[in-house]
């Protein structure tokens, strides 16, 4: 129905229906720490990860050589077509297991759904996106469950494997690591901008087909090289990403920002004031970040802009990084880039800078 040529129905712009964009819609970071907080700690030995150190998934231990890698996610409409949004939410939860070096297994659908404004058929061509995306990575999806919604929702939750010697977490890097980063920045400003009417959904191509691209080659080649430290940039932007894994692993560190791969359209678009909400939450946030004095306004928007379906951010040792960034490019991600490196201290902090 929807996004079919001979479809003469008007067309339902699913962007228009909620206040945010994918994973600009997140909590911001200030505000997930006052949730977190109310949490109780776990002790049981078989949890390998959890929410305290802010990694991508949760890793629960069944044996010597298998643990479990949970995650959920989901998020308000990216694009308007419904089948790509499905596409790119399903890679975007795939993400978190792909993180942490695992493997999916299944995933269960998650639907919110404003049943008496959008047609089901709509919500046929979302399942139908996602469905796409878990057979290419393999993963099974098994059922789910929906509810009724003043706004669109969707996302998955995901189920997978990993050997607990070989999970990546974000916490293992070290001083002198470089950091690479597996795709462009850009994906929150590009979707409001779709959002405001101020770009095409011609111009998202880009942005869609980065977003719908599996983290699963990247993965591979981070397990195969060897890295110290893996997470994927997602709603909390490059920066707050990076400052997890800062913290877990008591470095910091220096980034150059004409290494850092961006989406054609998204300098220009914030320029003009087109930043999602998600984005400059994130830039309030980014409390223990110095900016080289020619880092401009804008230049801070696009370090910290909340992506959806993002790439994975890697530290690795210094004699690693070339074998990394072949396997990089046998695996498809042309976008990766060394992006910066990690230094001694003080810990947590970052500075940016023009070039390193």
């Amino acid at each position: 129905m929807v996004g079919q040529p001979n479809d003469q129905k008007p067309r339902i712009r699913l962007t228009s229906l909620s206040h945010g964009a994918g994973c600009a819609c997140k909590l911001g970071p200030a505000e997930l720490t006052e949730v977190l907080r109310h949490l109780p700690g776990v002790g049981d030995p078989r949890v390998l990860v959890d929410a305290a150190t802010r990694d991508d998934a949760a890793v629960f231990r069944l044996s010597s050589d298998r643990a479990l890698v949970t995650t959920v996610d989901f998020f308000t409409p990216i694009v308007d077509n419904p089948a790509d949004w499905g596409a790119i939410a399903a890679a975007n939860a795939l993400s978190d297991v792909y993180a942490m070096g695992g493997t999916p297994l299944f995933a269960l659908n998650l639907v919110g759904w404003p049943r008496d404004t959008v047609p089901f058929e709509v919500l046929g061509e979302v399942l139908r996106g996602a469905a796409e995306v878990a057979a290419r990575a393999r993963c099974l999806v098994l059922g789910g469950h929906s509810i009724d919604s003043t706004v669109p929702l969707f996302g998955m939750v995901v189920v997978g494997e990993v050997h607990p010697d070989r999970m990546l977490t974000n916490a293992g890097a070290c001083n002198g690591d470089a950091l690479v980063l597996t795709k462009p920045l850009g994906t929150g400003i590009l979707s409001t901008a779709l959002k405001r009417d101020a770009l095409l959904e011609a111009g998202m191509a880009d942005a869609v087909r980065s977003m719908t691209t599996l983290n699963e080659g990247a993965a591979r080649a981070a397990l195969e090289v060897g890295v110290s430290a893996a997470t994927d940039v997602t709603g909390f932007g490059l920066l707050n990403h990076l400052t997890n894994m800062l913290e877990g692993s008591k470095v910091a560190a220096e980034i150059s920002y004409e290494a850092l791969p961006i989406l054609p359209h998204a300098w220009n678009l914030a320029s003009r004031g087109i930043v999602p909400g998600g984005t400059q939450r994130n830039l309030a946030a980014a409390d223990r970040v110095e900016w080289a004095d020619d880092i401009t306004p804008i230049d801070r928007l696009l370090c910290v802009d909340a992506q959806t379906s993002g790439g994975l951010l890697l530290a690795v040792p210094h004699e690693r990084v070339e074998p990394l960034l072949a396997a990089l490019r046998a695996a498809a991600t042309p976008a990766a880039a060394v992006i910066g490196r990690l230094t001694a201290g003080p810990v947590g902090n970052i500075r940016v800078a023009r070039r390193l």
